[in-house]
């Protein structure tokens, strides 16, 4: 087995390819979109790669792809978090430690190189596609959520990387009875009342300016966050792009108090894993006609974001916005995950919880000291 950097177009293909060869009898796989990887790996078109430096490595065997693994340094996020930190992702590998310890090594061989000081992973190029599976590994992924066999975790132990946060998911399905507890329902009402506070979805006529709420508020309300680092303009007007075509109204929800001012929102995925699953990745020649079909009949949903600007915080506007969510959704088959919450928020823990959500899956983050 060898280590090779993905430079030609070629190899950059073998990169994106791989797990379509790896997963392809995984029934919990679910194909992504190849188009959209391909985007995501083109500095073209995503600009996230804008404020990125990164290393594509291959591994091989007899001349075959068996590995892959990304090593980059978001050099926005370093400055947000004043931490020399560099990450690593895209990481697939065959049940081998050999082979688990060329991958890693060559990830931090090029952040050492690049003066990192911590390599943490796993990371992607997309907003909130972080961790890997350590508990849950059923059922299939939602919507930009990570997926990985559970070997994998014993690779990152067996290299000496360490837990830094677990990211937790809970969901709710009104399949089994789900609904929102009356003791929930009398609370919201109050709060509305208490503070003038008025919830609305998402006007899709004027998109671009409910898009810049959704942006303002997000830098303001989850500034604090662990991991958080802003998002620019151009990584907000791709994402604005890209979601527009998948987007339910119903499911972008804004909160709002009584002069009109939004303080806070709910954002949940319609969840294109559903489909995707039924297309293998593929666009053509009939997966288009698929998603737009089937799109507007999806009841499944990630809950991919929710913030509250400060002045708001501790006064149950986050469970307003659960209730205003769910309800705006509701079906007899909406099935909803909360995708992700850290495990050390425990305001929003405690709400999920009181909620009625049930816990679903667990994600990790780890860290190695790159010397």
């Amino acid at each position: 087995m060898r280590i090779s950097p993905a430079v030609t177009k070629k190899d950059v293909k073998d990169f994106i390819d791989l797990p379509f060869t790896i997963y392809k009898n995984d029934p919990l796989w679910v194909p992504p979109l190849k188009s959209e990887l391909i985007d995501q790996f083109d500095p073209a078109k995503n600009p996230f790669l804008d404020h990125c430096e990164y290393k594509l490595f291959l591994l091989k065997e007899n001349g075959a792809v068996v590995g892959r693994i990304a090593a980059f340094i978001d050099t926005l996020a370093n400055q947000y978090w004043k931490e020399p930190i560099g990450l690593f992702g895209y990481y697939e590998c065959p049940p081998d430690e050999a082979a688990s310890r060329l991958l890693l090594d060559a990830a931090r061989s090029w952040l050492r190189e690049q003066k990192m000081t911590v390599m943490r992973g796993p990371w992607s190029f997309v907003s909130q596609e972080w961790g890997a599976v350590v508990e849950g590994f059923e059922p299939q992924p939602v919507i930009m959520a990570p997926f990985n066999p559970p070997y994998y975790i014993n690779h990152y132990d067996a290299y000496g990387l360490k837990k830094t946060k677990d990211l937790l998911v809970y969901v709710i399905d009104a399949r089994d009875g789900y609904q929102i507890p009356e003791r929930i329902l009398k609370l919201t009402d109050r709060i509305a009342k208490k503070y003038g506070v008025r919830v609305r979805p998402l006007n899709m006529k004027e998109y671009d300016s409910d898009v810049a709420k959704f942006i303002t508020l997000s830098n303001e309300s989850l500034a604090n966050n662990w991991g958080y680092a802003p998002v620019t303009n151009a990584e907000a007007a791709a994402m604005a792009h890209d979601l527009k075509s998948i987007l339910h109204e119903k499911a972008v929800i804004f909160a709002e108090d009584s002069s009109g001012r939004p303080i806070g929102f709910a954002v949940a995925l319609p969840d294109v894993n559903q489909i995707l699953k039924r297309i293998n990745g593929k666009l053509l020649p009939f997966g288009w006609l698929k998603l737009l079909v089937e799109l507007p009949k999806l009841t499944h949903y990630r809950m991919f974001a929710l913030g509250v600007i400060p002045e708001y915080h501790g006064k149950a506007i986050d469970s307003l916005l659960y209730r205003a969510l769910y309800e705006s959704c509701f079906s007899p088959n909406v099935r909803m995950e909360i995708n992700y919450v850290l495990e050390n928020n425990a305001l929003m823990n405690n709400t999920i919880v009181k909620l009625g959500a049930k816990p679903l899956r667990r994600y990790r983050i780890f860290d190695i000291q790159i010397n």
